[in-house]
Order: structure tokens, then C-alpha cells, then sequence
């Protein structure tokens, strides 16, 4: 359930704090790295929730990646989700379906749910071979018609809510005109159980660079791989801190205090890190680190925007909500102004059916200096 899958993955304590937040501004291609304004999108937030609401599919889900495709489409693509209905007073019922991953399609204004299908009965679209195992979504590219999704596969490993654990990491191969069939899965190079390579794709010059990330669980750090071209079964390359090496146990710690979904992009001649702070246990601040080279050093973060959901004091008067995995999307974005989304989850199961709107994407404008 939406439960164990968020608190796994959405950050624990670390050890050590951030350095200089809120103080000196990253310097960028000679300009600070300066937020001047930051407010929710309410077109994006609106849409999502008057189709949510209809309760005629999607009502609620978690990743929120992003993609676009021809014809004027774009997916958005989504882990665990619920599905209709939603109930007159805004919850829903237990017997709510719930599948592991999902797709929006928007057409202009319009949404609508892909789901696969098993017995005539909604399915996730993406299934492993192992019965007692799931995908959650990761990061996508899309050329032509070809759509590559990267999946991370995880399985149950006794009674509990909270025993699960990273099995493998995957590729699925997609024809963009059959969004509810992946054709195959091709294997990608994995580290059990702590190096999943599932966190961000992002094309810079010849190389597609895969960020992935170390969950420690009281600690989370950035580890970076890039492929020639942009076939992910390629041969990977894993950054060492002063080269690249072909053995994945050479991959070294690049930044720590990641969530386990975060954005690497170009940013004014540079790259802009965007990502939730899990150095400290469910925090609400989403960060923006700076480096020189995809592979950083990042340094220097700044609040990009405080999540107003997240505990007691927050929107929902709730302890038990939380908010993680933020980042852009950078078609919708700019080197000065960008759109990125987090995800919104409660500790207490049972209020996902209590109100349908906790477990929902937010959609924030972030204008930079």
C-alpha cells in the first residue's frame, strides 16, 4: 500500500545537515542562484483534481514523471495508484482499486486514465514475471515512437507492511501507440539492495547520464552512470569521482541527502539539481543545488519552496502527512522559471480513503533570479 512504499522512499534522518542553506546563493554562469517568487500551478492542480474528483479513473497516485509524445500528447506516468470512485463527501471506498503503476494522458485540457489489464480487471500497466513482485516508475525517454521506461522491481520479504526490498532495475521497451503494452524488459546494471539507477535520465552531449540512488535508509546519496547515445543496453559507464569506470562497484557518492526521485538538467550553462531534502526526517523543503559538470560536485542549496501540506502545522492540520520525491519538468521549464511537482502521502493508511485528496501530485511555478 501507499504507506510502506512513501516511507521507504521518501526520506529518513541523516547525519549530517545541509551547509550554508539559506545563506550564500549559488553562483551561476556568473548569476545567483536566487528564488523570486514560488507558488503552487493552479491550472496543472486543477485539472488533475476536477478529473480525480470524476472519479472515472485515475483519483490518485505517486512519481509523477513526465513525458511528451506526437499527436499533442503528454503522459504523465505514476507508481502506485488508486483508482475510481470517489465518494460524494470526497473519500473513497475500501474496495477503491489500487495497482502499482499508472498512466495519465493529457490532450490539451483533456485527461485520461491507461491502465494493462488482468482478467478483464484494471491491472498496472507494468508487471514483472514474479507474481509476488511490482514496478515502481522511474525516469523515461521518448524518441519517435520508442517509448524506454526504466522500472525498479520490488518484492515482498515477510508478513509486514514494511517488508519489501529492491529487487532489480529494468528497461521497458514501449511503442507510443500502444501505451498499455509494454513489447520487452531489458535487465539494466543493478547493485542489490541499496543502488537503485532510477532517480533521473538526462541527455548531455553524446550520453544519456542515469542518477540513481544509495537508500541507506537514514541516509540517501547521488550516484551518477551515463550510456553512449541513448539506448539504455548500451554499456554503462559509472562516474568514480575522477573518471569513469565499467564496473558498477566503482560508482562513488556524489551528493548526500537526496530522495529517491530527484532532476539533473542544464541550468544556465551549468546543472541544476532539484530534489527533496531527506536530511532531515519528512521535511517539507524542496532544494536546488548548482554544479559545473552533470556529475557535480552540487553544492550550495537553496530553498526553492516549502511544501505547505507537510504535519501538524500544515494544510490538512495533520501530523501524519508528509511530502517527498520532488522535481521538474523540463518541458515545461526554463532556465528561469520551472515547473515541478512533489508527491503528498499520510502515515495513517486509512485516511487515504478518508479523503481522496491527500495522495495527489502538486504542481508548483518556481521563478529564479
Amino acid at each position: 500500500m501507499p504507506l510502506a512504499r512513501r516511507t521507504l522512499l521518501g526520506g529518513a534522518a541523516g547525519a549530517a545537515g545541509l551547509v550554508a542553506l539559506g545563506g550564500s546563493p549559488a553562483v551561476a554562469a556568473g548569476r545567483a542562484l536566487t528564488v523570486r517568487s514560488a507558488s503552487p500551478n493552479t491550472t496543472l492542480n486543477n485539472l488533475f483534481t476536477a478529473y480525480a474528483n470524476t472519479g472515472v479513473g485515475w483519483t490518485g497516485a505517486d512519481s509523477t514523471y513526465s513525458a511528451k509524445l506526437s499527436g499533442g500528447r503528454e503522459i504523465w506516468i505514476f507508481s502506485d495508484t488508486f483508482l475510481g470512485p470517489v465518494d460524494p463527501d470526497g473519500g473513497r471506498p475500501t474496495t477503491a482499486p489500487f495497482i502499482n503503476n499508472s498512466v495519465l494522458v493529457q490532450h490539451g485540457s483533456e485527461l485520461s486514465t491507461v491502465t494493462g489489464t488482468v482478467d478483464g480487471e484494471p491491472a498496472a500497466i507494468f508487471r514483472p514475471a514474479d507474481a509476488n513482485s511490482w514496478y515502481w516508475m522511474g525516469p523515461n525517454l521518448v524518441s519517435g515512437k520508442l517509448w524506454q521506461q526504466v522500472v525498479n522491481e520490488y518484492t515482498k520479504t515477510g508478513p509486514g507492511s514494511w517488508d519489501l526490498g529492491y529487487v532489480r532495475t529494468a528497461v521497458a521497451h514501449v511503442d507510443t501507440d500502444r501505451l498499455d503494452r509494454p513489447v520487452a524488459y531489458h535487465p539494466l546494471p543493478s547493485l542489490p539492495p541499496t543502488i537503485s539507477w532510477a532517480a533521473w535520465l538526462q541527455r548531455v552531449g553524446g550520453h544519456t547520464y542515469v542518477y540513481g540512488v544509495e537508500d541507506l535508509g537514514a541516509a540517501k546519496h547521488m550516484h551518477v552512470a551515463r550510456v553512449s547515445g541513448t539506448d539504455l543496453r548500451r554499456p554503462w559507464q559509472f562516474w568514480t569521482g575522477d573518471g569513469w569506470s565499467a564496473e558498477p562497484a566503482d560508482s562513488t557518492r556524489v551528493v548526500t541527502g537526496v530522495a529517491n526521485e530527484y532532476s539533473v538538467t542544464p541550468w544556465r550553462g551549468r546543472y541544476l539539481l532539484v530534489t527533496h531534502d531527506t536530511n532531515e526526517l519528512f521535511s517539507a523543503r524542496i532544494l536546488a543545488y548548482v554544479a559545473d559538470a552533470p556529475t557535480g560536485p552540487f553544492t550550495d542549496p537553496v530553498v526553492l519552496y516549502t511544501t505547505p501540506e507537510t504535519g501538524p502545522n500544515g494544510s490538512y492540520g495533520n501530523p501524519n502527512i508528509i511530502t517527498y520525491n520532488s522535481h521538474i519538468h523540463p518541458e515545461h521549464s526554463t532556465d528561469r522559471r520551472l515547473l515541478l511537482t512533489y508527491n503528498v502521502n499520510t502515515l495513517a493508511n486509512d485516511e487515504h480513503y478518508q479523503d481522496a485528496s491527500i495522495y495527489r501530485p502538486r504542481f508548483v511555478d518556481v521563478e529564479l533570479g
